[in-house]
């Protein structure tokens, strides 16, 4: 969140230098991401009033006369699509001749016939903001027609607080300053409370139910909906450009100042932190507003922007009075699912408002609304449409139940005085929101809890000063928290905001107490395993990544993987919908952020989530070449080398590897049909390994080259057990087996191995031919064979070894070289 350090120190005028706020708010658990010092305009920058606006013809120029005050009448040519037709008396930051930006010094030109004496600039042009879709624009009055810019907007500080997700009540000017003043033990000085409201108002307000269940969901029940809002009318509002004060806090936050009317409420959101939704009374019809769910499945809401969503039952909208049928949700999801387009829907509740009544440049009679929601209902919503606005951005993380009539008074009253609108006194309100009860606790309960000793009075002062009532009796406590502190709901948290308070600094530092029992012996077994596997890995060049466990169908379609089976409830984004059922998607997506032509070597221990059940994986990519052939000529990244950095593996780990060649219909989807193996770790299955299919490689943007592992994990052991190595010679025989070209070597070392008995010592292949004289489709594979006894073998005992495995391999139908 960012927010000017001006408006921080408007509100706590003792407030410490923004540079000293640093370590402050870091031990307050609200570090900084970091201090953006924004600079004023530059000198050479004044304010000048619009005289007159004509379009020059033929162009698409507008001529502007402008009033700049001790440098008299000026006139300048602007091709801002909002210069076009502006009101004689509207404000502009003026670059005159002779003023420097960025790296062009601005003078008088002569343009299509009109002397343009510097230029009318944009936010993004002065430097003090990104927006450049058009000039800036002031209301009239603004100040004195010359005056210089730096005056009106001076250089200031914007901080950057990092804010957990519990932590909504600091997501404002008032909640951090409201913060920052309990913990530094400062006055805070309260923003103004807008217009009050007496009597009722002028809009009638139709609540859902609470407690509604879902029938989709039968566990899932919707807590209120809306339990709280307030509504007021404000009439004769003159819309334009908002007070430059507005602008420049608007700006400096990272919103982009439109209109009066829409900046008003941007503006109390992040003043207060209650977001509002303003609409234009003339197409609220009947002056009434009903929040209902959704009437259908896959009804059509446009939003303010043009975008269309299908909502349903689950979801809250925002209607206006004309005669609508609301359904119950039982109605709603038993109407037929094709899609409609929304009746008089002026939002989504919370998220986004509607096409439909939607505030424009000439409305004039404003209907505010201001109200609280059910946090998780707009969540959900939100996410499964995608959209993540300022305001549902504060709803989903919890706001203050009771700020509603506040947000509509400021609103009523930022709008009467700035836009000269006439606020009806009455407010309507509904609906009875939900506040945080009473909590109790002891001092000992919050001391034993944090392991240090703090008074039971400072307890009760820090309490105080968060705004929660407490009232004690002896060393207990009860605790009632203020209605912002929508996450103070046990005692435990009101142990942490004592820590916090209290200054972490002070935990004192113990060594833990370790107990070993007999039931924890072997426990980090399987954590040495890990351990172990990831530093050979390392040492043999792979670079581990840690990926997204969620996936979406799209993603699994794309890499031909089994479609995620379990689905999230509340999805964290629109494409992280399911669980993902293997690991290399993930390694996929991580290879295509290297440029192509780079060695490419990752592994990832993580889990997936197929239909049998959640499984541990072990997954391995390489692309690109292993090594720069300056270095070791002939070493590419082809298969044959990442096989052997499998290999290399096994040694490491004292395990034997076997790749068997698989084929046709046992080809995993994601693997070349013509190389593709079955990875055998110690005489077991455990996974495959390959190239990947070159279509999905032009899915993912990544080159043909690109190979994949993937493998269960825990990895099987073998049987270990001590012989004495045998300090006889060994015995070598060479056999060249003629064989179809489709019968892989892996094929033949088991025909052989079968048969040679406990004399053989290794396998090893030294040739292969294929060409006359051999057969046509056949090929010629010659292996050496290596005997060893404890004693020095003879031909007698080699011979008739070799005689059977001949006669093995010609009862598979194959033959044997004899030259």
């Amino acid at each position: 969140m960012k927010l000017p350090y001006s408006w921080l120190q408007e509100l706590i005028p003792q407030l410490p230098p923004a540079p000293d706020l640093e370590p402050i708010l870091a031990s307050m658990g609200l570090p900084l991401e970091g201090i953006e010092e924004v600079p004023a305009p530059p000198e050479g920058v004044f304010l000048a009033a619009v005289t007159a606006a004509e379009p020059i013809e033929g162009t698409a120029l507008t001529k502007l006369s402008l009033d700049v005050g001790p440098h008299g009448t000026r006139t300048i040519a602007s091709g801002a699509p909002n210069a076009v037709g502006l009101p004689a008396g509207t404000m502009v930051a003026l670059v005159t001749p002779g003023t420097t930006l960025g790296d062009m010094e601005y003078g008088v030109r002569q343009m299509q016939g009109v002397e343009s004496w510097g230029m009318a600039a944009s936010a993004k042009e002065l430097g003090i903001g990104e927006t450049s879709a058009g000039v800036m624009l002031f209301p009239a009055g603004t100040a004195a027609p010359g005056t210089p810019m730096r005056e009106l907007w001076p250089a200031d500080s914007v901080l950057d607080v990092e804010v957990t997700p519990n932590r909504a009540d600091v997501l404002s000017a008032l909640g951090l300053a409201r913060d920052l003043a309990a913990f530094l033990g400062l006055d805070l000085v309260e923003p103004e409370a807008g217009l009050p409201s007496s009597g009722e108002g002028e809009i009638r307000v139709t609540l859902p139910p609470r407690g509604i269940t879902l029938e989709r969901d039968p566990s899932r029940k919707i807590r209120f909906g809306c339990d709280h809002f307030a509504a007021r009318t404000v009439n004769g509002v003159r819309n334009g450009p908002a007070p430059l004060w507005m602008q420049r806090r608007l700006t400096l936050a990272g919103m982009r100042p439109i209109d009066l009317i829409v900046d008003t409420s941007n503006y109390v959101m992040l003043e207060l932190g209650q977001p509002t939704a303003l609409y234009d009374r003339r197409e609220v019809a009947d002056d009434q507003i009903i929040v209902s769910f959704g009437l259908r499945q896959g009804e059509i809401v446009r939003d303010l922007l043009g975008g269309e969503h299908t909502v349903g039952p689950e979801d809250l909208l925002i209607r206006d009075g004309r005669e609508v049928h609301i359904p119950t949700v039982m109605e709603a999801f038993a109407t037929a699912k094709e899609p409609k387009p929304g009746q008089g829907v002026l939002g989504i509740a919370g998220i986004v408002g509607g096409d439909h009544g939607h505030v424009r440049a000439d409305t004039t009679d404003v209907v505010i609304e201001s109200a609280h929601f059910d946090p998780v209902l707009l969540r959900r919503t939100s996410t499964r449409l995608g959209l993540k606005t300022d305001a549902v951005y504060r709803y989903e993380r919890g706001v203050d139940p009771l700020l509603a009539p506040r947000g509509a008074n400021r609103v009523a009253g930022l709008l009467a005085q700035f836009g000269g609108g006439q606020a009806h006194p009455g407010a309507t309100l509904v609906g009875q929101p939900e506040v945080p009860g009473p909590i109790e606790v002891t001092g000992d309960q919050i001391r034993a809890l944090l392991g240090m000793e703090v008074g039971t009075d400072e307890m009760e002062g820090i309490l105080t000063r968060l705004g929660c009532r407490v009232e004690r009796e002896g060393d207990r406590l009860t605790v009632t928290p203020p209605s912002w502190r929508v996450d103070m709901n046990i005692w435990q948290d009101l142990a942490e905001e004592v820590a916090r308070l209290h200054g972490y600094a002070h935990l004192p530092e113990t060594l833990p107490t370790l107990r070993v029992h007999e039931s924890n012996l072997g426990a980090e077994q399987a954590s040495r395993e890990r351990d172990t596997l990831r530093r050979t890995l390392s040492g043999l060049g792979f670079q581990e990544v840690v990926t997204y466990t969620f996936t979406n169908d799209e993603e699994a379609v794309k890499a031909r993987s089994e479609r995620p089976g379990v689905r999230l409830r509340n999805p964290l984004t629109a494409d992280r919908t399911g669980m993902r059922t293997a690991l290399y998607p993930s390694l996929l997506k991580a290879a295509q952020v290297h440029p192509k032509g780079e060695r490419v070597l990752l592994f990832e221990i993580g889990r997936i989530f197929p239909a049998e059940g959640e499984r541990e994986r072990l997954g391995l990519l390489m692309r690109g070449p292993l090594a720069p052939q300056t270095y070791v000529a002939g070493v590419a990244g082809s298969f044959g080398a990442f096989k052997g950095l499998v290999e290399a593996l096994a040694a490491s780990l004292g395990a034997d590897f076997e790749l068997r060649q698989l084929r046709g219909d046992a080809v995993p989807p994601a693997l070349h049909p013509g190389i593709a193996g079955e990875a055998m770790w110690n005489g077991q299955s455990v996974g495959w390994l390959g190239a990947l299919h070159p279509e999905i490689a032009g899915e993912f943007g990544l080159r043909g080259d690109t190979f994949l592992l993937e493998t269960a994990l825990p990895l099987p052991g073998r049987t270990w057990a001590f012989r004495d190595p045998s300090r006889a010679p060994a015995a070598w025989r060479d056999l060249a087996v003629i064989a179809p070209l489709e019968v892989s070597y892996g094929e033949i070392a088991a025909l052989l191995r079968r048969g040679a008995g406990d004399l053989l010592e290794s396998v090893e292949p030294f040739d292969v031919y294929v060409g006359a004289p051999i057969p046509e489709g056949q090929r010629s594979v010659a292996v050496r064979l290596v005997f060893r006894g404890q004693r020095t073998l003879t031909d007698a005992e080699v011979d008739p070894i070799m005689e059977r495995l001949i006669g093995a391999v010609r009862a598979q139908g194959w033959s044997i070289r004899e030259k």
